[in-house]
């Protein structure tokens, strides 16, 4: 039973893990590892220190030995005082705090909004994507598919319904689900199961009552030698509507093709022009028809569309865009969408999914609306601009006051640097770091019109459509 979800009746559990084992214990560690890592943008203050600090020092030798021969009497106490002022000013604090205290700051505050980095390179990495992939089903659509429609060859609704739904009870596909619920809601007795195969990425093989029965897209009766060209036009009509058709034979003769409804969530058309507002481009992967899925992909303001996409084949497509130089995100729900989502040099998954796909990913969206890809790209974005920011004011500021500490405006200006002024001003640099990181603390979650999609199916239409499941 692990890792299996309850979707209908009552489930009685025993807990076995407390403490640490919580989920809220595994969501804090996580926050913790982000906090705690270091960013590759983090090498570079690294190898930036790494030169500096020497550098300095021997800027305060030559500062001591030049005015302990030439400075004023007492020439010892005026070359120590420069000497010292010089190792003070430039002590590189402020560097060491410019990456780890934004990062502290912006994976804690995109926590707080739902978002959880589940690794410190991804807030860095995810600012750098032009490209976000989504997983149709689930992910942009509401992911509970209804029946809406159900033509027949032969005009026996009820026959077909009751024996496709027979089928369907043996699978956990939420086409399926959707073909077995409408059933119901129409009282028909389902007949038990005598045998059930199912063929990813194609459909489902069934034995019921002794007939032979298939169920799935047209790939499958393609490979099965199943002639289905009566039933073609209205599979295209359904497809144009954004509907996704399911054909159905028994004993190898086609009888119906079945409509099923999958609508996209409301938040998502604005998502896409949020991302698009932002550069980024938006594509889409589903194993739909390709007239469903552009359908499906024009009512988001997609453009870029995968489809009949075989479940194994996502983190080929991914693979293939990232050939192209593309920086990618992929953002999916389900469990063939893991391998993808490891693919992707930033995988987000959405929280109301699979454990596999949030294990896979590199960032969560704990709350499940699409707003959180925003956020997290937002957030990303954000903390990267902020370390950069306090890396260049933390450098400017030693390189700055470095030369004022080594006494070499005195002789014209009578300008020296008092140690303790220079200690004061070295804190000063540090607050200023993490003064300027807490400003992420004002980052807000993104804001999306949630609008209903007016042009998906929301009823049943025709004689023969089948009562829709709710």
């Amino acid at each position: 039973v692990g890792g299996t979800v309850n979707q209908h009746g009552q489930l009685r559990v025993t807990a076995t893990q407390v403490g640490k084992q919580t989920v809220l214990a595994q969501i804090i560690r996580s926050v913790e590892r982000a906090q705690g890592s270091k960013l590759p943008i983090q090498g570079l203050a690294d190898r930036v220190v790494q030169v500096f600090t020497p550098v300095v020092i021997v800027i305060a030798i030559v500062t001591f030995l030049a005015w302990l021969a030439l400075g004023p009497d007492p020439a010892i106490t005026f070359a120590l005082v420069s000497a010292v002022a010089v190792l003070v000013v430039a002590c590189p604090c402020a560097m060491g705090l410019a990456t780890p205290a934004a990062i502290m700051v912006g994976s804690g505050r995109a926590a707080e909004l739902g978002v959880l980095y589940r690794k410190g390179e991804a807030l860095e990495t995810l600012s750098h994507i032009d490209t976000v992939v989504f997983d149709k089903t689930g992910t942009l659509t509401e992911g509970r598919p209804r029946l809406t429609d159900v033509h027949t060859l032969h005009g026996d609704t009820n026959r077909v319904l009751r024996m496709a739904a027979a089928a369907e009870n043996g699978s956990e596909h939420p086409l399926g689900l959707a073909v077995v619920a409408a059933a119901r809601e129409r009282g028909l007795d389902l007949p038990p199961l005598d045998a059930f195969e199912a063929i990813p990425g194609y459909g489902i093989r069934a034995t019921i009552e002794g007939c032979r029965v298939l169920i799935g897209a047209m790939r499958l009766m393609t490979r099965e030698q199943i002639h289905v060209r009566a039933l073609e036009q209205q599979a295209e009509r359904d497809a144009a509507d954004g509907k996704t058709p399911v054909f159905i034979a028994v004993d190898g003769v086609a009888q119906a093709v079945l409509a099923i409804a999958d609508p996209l969530k409301a938040e998502a058309a604005s998502m896409v022009q949020a991302l698009r507002r932002r550069g980024i481009q938006v594509a889409m992967i589903t194993g739909d028809s390709r007239k469903t899925a552009a359908a499906i992909a024009r009512r988001a303001g997609i453009d870029q569309v995968h489809a009949e996409t075989l479940p194994d084949g996502k983190a080929d497509v991914v693979k293939a865009m990232q050939a192209e130089g593309r920086k990618l995100a992929f953002v999916g729900d389900g469990i063939n969408d893991a391998p993808a989502l490891a693919q992707a040099d930033v995988g987000i998954a959405v929280g109301s999914g699979t454990d596999i796909a949030i294990e896979a990913a590199d960032v969560t969206l704990t709350r499940g609306d699409l707003g959180g890809v925003i956020t997290a790209l937002d957030v990303a974005r954000k903390t990267l601009s902020t370390i950069r920011g306090n890396l260049f004011w933390a450098f400017i500021y030693n390189i700055l006051l470095i030369p004022v500490a080594t006494g070499i405006f005195y002789p014209w200006f009578g300008l020296h640097l008092n140690p303790m002024v220079a200690g004061l001003a070295m804190g000063l640099s540090s607050v200023f770091v993490v003064g300027n990181s807490l400003r992420l603390r004002r980052l807000r979650s993104a804001t999306l019109t949630n609008r209903s999609d007016a042009d998906a199916p929301t009823g049943l239409t025709g004689s023969n459509a089948a009562q829709a499941a709710v």
